[in-house]
């Protein structure tokens, strides 16, 4: 098989998959409520300061009604909280819960184990080259769709 045909495959596969196996991974013990976009909200909260639903609609390249269905359910599974802003109280800020802080750090030992597979058995330069071909895929993405 040719670069070509095995990279395309690679691609297709790899793409169509990894949502799959991120939930698969992610979904397990206390967090069996929780999809894939459930975990990508999560993480765009992150653990530091609240944040207003506008910065973190942004972060996700979605529409703020489109964060509010999502947030509504991670309310009520218990991973987020609001509260409203002291300055401006027509601001909505949402935070993780502590429930969801540990679901915060689970995806964050998915992520870590994924890393360590990959970079596993690679030379430094091998690491090298294989971000630098991430970062221009990335790139070709980001500014061709």
């Amino acid at each position: 098989m040719d670069i070509n045909n095995t990279l395309n495959e690679v691609l297709v596969k790899l793409f169509r998959d990894i949502n799959t196996i991120e939930e698969r991974a992610i979904r397990t013990g206390e967090y069996r409520d929780v999809t894939a976009n459930d975990i990508h909200v999560i993480e765009a909260i992150g653990m530091e300061d609240a944040k207003n639903m506008t910065s973190v609609a942004r972060e996700l390249e979605v529409t703020t009604g489109t964060l509010t269905i999502s947030i509504n359910g991670l309310v009520k599974k218990g991973y987020v909280t609001r509260s409203r802003s002291e300055e401006d109280r027509r601001v909505v800020l949402i935070s993780l819960s502590d429930k969801g802080v540990r679901a915060y750090l689970h995806h964050q030992k998915f992520h870590q184990k994924m890393i360590d597979a990959v970079i596993a058995g690679l030379s430094v330069e091998e690491q090298r080259v294989l971000e630098q071909a991430l970062l221009k895929l990335n790139r070709f993405f980001r500014e061709s769709f």
